[in-house]
């Protein structure tokens, strides 16, 4: 309930009343998502409202909070509330809304600090959560099978040509030669959300994201060619010079995302960037935004975050940040091929972050529950790769990055700074060339869900021998397999029934890839929430949980501690695993509870209160403070001459 200090004037009482009657009761404008059309949210009853550091933060000011201490803080609203009562009722209680995020049912505001528990007992506010700080995180064609699919549809170049992909990162350089066709930049429009009023990149992380997902073919004999070479960038900066920026930040893109989808055709969204995952993805808003833009039909690809070992290299499992924690979304981990085209040699990069997802809600008798989720749904090459480097970054690390295109990594650099290009290492480099691929199968396939994209990723991605699904998820990105499924899908898949076949032809006897002449075998499974589901009806027929708005985690039922399938979801046919699994198909847990401490093979789960310490990773793009450098040892991209 909202209140307003000093003041205890009749009038003012009722003026309160009247706010705190239509924060219960009205239900006008836009309706409010249900737990459904919400992402399918696992709703728990008599959870703590309040985000577990906002609430140690009240507890070490008792007794010291002044009435002019503010927080800043994002509501996630249970209704629909009108944006004019929400900002009067924020007002009386001698707080400031910043922004009515309406599409995504959040406010980012200021409140008194002393008020936050009084206000958390109103019953149209679901969570309350800190407006946490947030950091960026940080030979692709052949590597990834992206040359060999070009002309697959009729000879008609698949390169990502009329998808929109949302850059939101610390903005991108569209004058940068990577990022142009025909000398016209393929950056069609640019919006900054820090309230710095710069569209361009003072940082250098975004546009480097940026090229890794769409950089030209054209440019330096196309030894630096991104994913989606074809495609609509639209740069969205939520991040500063220093590469921060906050959740309030992201949100207000993301909901402008949700806004202007038709006008830009943005059908995927990239997010190179995360925060530590402290809240139960039901509850995080920077989770809940994302939910809201893939709830409108949008592809969201999120980096799992640099936090996969502590600075003594021993291995940390449950470091998934968020919104990469959120089921929705598609959470992409590193790999490090060595600089090499053949994938055999291909391994799980040692910095990039594990699962399970560690989120939590408390409840009301102060337990905690874990999320637990397998975390992350595939992964792709992130080390040591080399992309546009912005015209004038202000980083002091760039100088160690920046790539000599006739020899090896020095600071003589080409003079033409919209020729420039760097190396650099992270999550933040791998969900680019998920999000170009994705926009690949949009463009081979327009009528895909966002679901059936993620479906189709982990499903024809190739395990990694040796790494495990908390690791690697599904596998390793396989762009061959993914376009050739892609294009056997009906043309409006959403019109089937449970169960249907979906594609127009049988899938091939032998689901492998040829790729720099290996063979790659197809995993055939995905992940869900604690377990994986394979077989190959999961690609010959419609399932219930690739509809719009549908929710992964819902496709499984828990009933005594046994991980069931529910039939309303999934076919006949699919099966699943018992919790998640070496490659080998060894069961590394029951996929219910994955108690802090339990050993995982040869590292750890993070536990409660466990602090990554020295080796803590801030910036994922270029890996700050691990002492990994440029990424993990190996041989890097080869530089080539720029044109």
């Amino acid at each position: 309930m909202f209140y307003m200090f000093g003041s205890s004037s009749k009038k003012k009482v009722i003026t309160i009343l009247s706010v705190f009657l239509l924060m219960q009761n009205v239900m006008t404008g836009v309706a409010q998502p249900n737990n459904q059309q919400a992402g399918n949210r696992r709703e728990k009853p008599g959870h703590h409202k309040l985000a577990k550091d906002l609430d140690d933060s009240i507890d070490k000011q008792e007794g010291k909070l002044s009435s002019l201490r503010t927080q800043a803080v994002i509501l996630q609203l249970d209704n629909s509330v009108p944006e004019v009562t929400a900002k009067d009722g924020i007002e009386l209680m001698g707080g400031r809304m910043k922004k009515f995020h309406n599409r995504i049912g959040l406010v980012t505001a200021d409140v008194p600090l002393r008020r936050l528990r009084e206000l958390s007992a109103n019953t149209n506010i679901v969570h309350i959560s800190p407006d946490r700080a947030v950091a960026s995180e940080g030979h692709l064609e052949l590597a990834t099978a992206a040359a060999q699919v070009r002309t697959v549809i009729n000879n008609t170049t698949l390169n990502g040509s009329g998808i929109g992909i949302a850059i939101l990162d610390s903005g991108v350089d569209s004058a940068h030669k990577l990022l142009s066709n025909n000398s016209v930049s393929r950056v069609v429009y640019s919006k900054d959300f820090t309230g710095e009023n710069l569209v361009g990149d003072t940082n250098g992380h975004g546009t480097h994201v940026a090229s890794l997902a769409a950089g030209s073919s054209s440019f330096g004999t196309g030894a630096y060619a991104g994913i989606a070479s074809g495609a609509n960038l639209i740069s969205l900066r939520v991040l500063n010079d220093s590469g921060a920026g906050s959740s309030s930040n992201i949100i207000a893109a993301l909901d402008w995302c949700i806004q202007n989808k038709t006008t830009y055709n943005i059908r995927v969204i990239n997010m190179s960037l995360g925060t530590t995952a402290v809240d139960s993805y039901q509850y995080d808003p920077l989770c809940l935004a994302a939910r809201r833009a893939h709830d409108a039909g949008i592809v969201v690809v999120c980096a799992a975050g640099n936090d996969g070992k502590n600075s003594a290299g021993q291995k940390i499992y449950g470091a998934i940040h968020s919104p990469g924690s959120d089921p929705s979304v598609i959470t992409v981990g590193a790999t490090n091929t060595f600089g090499s085209d053949i994938r055999s040699d291909d391994r799980v990069a040692s910095f990039s972050s594990h699962g399970p997802t560690r989120g939590y809600y408390t409840d009301t008798t102060g337990v905690r529950h874990y999320d637990n989720l397998i975390k992350p749904d595939l992964v792709a090459p992130g080390n040591r790769l080399i992309g546009a480097q912005a015209a004038n970054p202000k980083s002091a690390l760039l100088p160690n990055v920046r790539v000599q295109q006739t020899s090896v990594l020095d600071t003589n650099l080409t003079t033409d700074k919209t020729s420039k290009t760097m190396y650099m290492s992270g999550t933040s480099m791998s969900a680019p060339v998920v999000a170009g691929a994705a926009a690949l199968l949009l463009q081979a396939n327009p009528n895909l869900t966002p679901n059936l994209v993620k479906a189709i990723l982990m499903y024809t991605a190739q395990p990694i021998q040796g790494a495990n699904s908390f690791e690697q998820g599904a596998g390793q990105l396989n762009l061959d397999g993914a376009v050739r499924v892609a294009l056997l899908v009906v043309t409006n898949p959403q019109l089937l029934a449970q169960g249907a076949v979906m594609l127009t032809a049988p899938l091939p006897v032998a689901q492998t890839s040829s790729i720099t002449g290996e063979t790659c075998s197809w995993g055939q499974g995905m992940v869900v929430d604690y377990c994986l589901l394979y077989g190959s009806s999961l690609m010959t027929n419609w399932q219930g949980m690739y509809a719009m708005n549908a929710s992964f985690p819902d496709a499984t039922i828990i009933a005594n501690g046994l991980i069931g399938l529910n039939s309303s979801l999934i076919s006949s046919g699919v099966l699943n695993t018992k919790g998640a699994v070496q490659t080998s198909g060894v069961v590394l847990s029951d996929g219910v509870v994955i108690s802090d401490g339990v050993v995982l093979g040869d590292g750890v789960v993070l536990g409660d209160g466990v602090v990554l310490g020295d080796g803590v990773i801030l910036g994922d793009g270029v890996v700050l403070g691990d002492s990994v450098g440029l990424g993990d040892t190996g041989t890097s991209m080869l530089p080539v001459p720029v044109n």
